[in-house]
């Protein structure tokens, strides 16, 4: 399934952009390196970032800009032979950045190519940065350049790790006798997908962090995990996320992370492919400062409909153990595993 990009490229909206950056001590220098990667990339590779309409009003008109935090798209082509095949990634600044804290970096793309991307691929996305053997960055130098070009690097690998599986996999099939049963192509081993240097880092919550997590809603074989933990700043999302993401449970689900945070420098919400969930889940954060996450395993069947009112009761249910909500009587009928609700 694809998603539409919130990304808009348009040089008018990139020069709209630049002037609209908060007045922070590092404007121009975030306007220079904003600059440099449009002339290596191209006018139409760099553009505004829109968040979902659902966000809320903390997000300025701008559609680019929560607070001082800086947020922008660029759109990276592979190298050749696959120069035809593009991808987009969300360059994220804080409003510490270059001076005490780097860029992060999320890979926006469901699919590269004809090949769905994967969990370990996200992750190593969201760890350009946080890992050790991942790309270095000293306190006020931009560098941004070299996390691209590194997330560049990594999506290469991994594209042409699916070409010669799907090649072997065509292989094996010719093998066999035509009124044969066809064989399905070799599982991949997702430590040869990306440089195995970027899966020796693991990811460790941010300080003080503490996640809750709910018990499971079952229907029909399908299972809703909510969990939830307070945040004191937007910067600890993709730690977070990247934690969650270190789990093979997780990682493996159907939807690993649709998530929504609010925080009082801004909020977000993300679907994680479940169409319109993390909006859903948005509304639930009349609160400040919190990060909530639901997994949906999905179980072979259909829902519907009935998928968000799970995914909904899956993030309350942690929202409530957390104690970041009031706990409010649910009929025992709501709760019910194993059936449908």
């Amino acid at each position: 399934m694809t998603i539409s990009s919130p990304i808009t490229s348009t040089s008018l909206e990139l020069e709209h952009l630049l002037t609209s950056l908060p007045d922070t001590p590092d404007r121009e220098t975030i306007i220079s390196e904003l600059d440099v990667l449009r002339s290596i990339y191209g006018d139409q590779a760099i553009s505004r970032w829109h968040p979902p309409s659902s966000v809320g009003a903390s997000v300025s008109q701008t559609g680019s800009i929560s607070s001082n935090t800086v947020r922008y798209g660029v759109t990276l082509s592979l190298l050749p032979p696959h120069d035809a095949i593009s991808f987009q990634v969300l360059v994220t600044l804080p409003p510490s950045y270059p001076a005490t804290s780097p860029p992060q970096l999320q890979l926006l793309s469901r699919y590269i190519g004809a090949f769905g991307v994967d969990a370990d691929l996200f992750g190593s996305i969201i760890k350009t940065f946080m890992s050790v053997n991942g790309v270095e960055w000293n306190p006020g130098l931009v560098c941004v350049f070299d996390g691209l070009q590194s997330v560049l690097e990594i999506i290469v690998h991994w594209y042409e790790q699916q070409i010669e599986s799907k090649k072997a996999g065509e292989a094996l099939r010719e093998q066999n006798h035509p009124s044969s049963q066809l064989m399905e192509s070799p599982e991949i081993d997702s430590s040869t997908s990306i440089p195995a240097s970027l899966n020796t880092q693991q990811v460790t919550l941010p300080e003080g962090v503490k996640l809750v997590e709910a018990e499971p809603i079952v229907d029909r074989k399908s299972a809703f995990v909510g969990r939830a933990c307070r945040i004191s700043t937007p910067e600890q999302v993709p730690l977070i996320l990247a934690f969650l993401m270190e789990d093979r449970r997780i990682a493996k689900a159907a939807h690993p992370i649709i998530s929504a945070w609010r925080c009082q420098v801004g909020n977000y919400n993300d679907d994680d492919g479940e169409s319109a969930a993390g909006g859903r889940l948005a509304h639930l954060l009349q609160i400040l400062d919190v990060l909530v996450v639901v997994t949906r395993y999905f179980g072979g069947t259909l829902l519907g409909a009935d998928r968000f009112k799970h995914i909904n009761q899956a993030a309350r249910d942690a929202l409530e153990l957390g104690g970041f909500v009031e706990t409010k009587s649910i009929p025992a009928g709501n709760r019910t595993k194993g059936g449908k609700q």
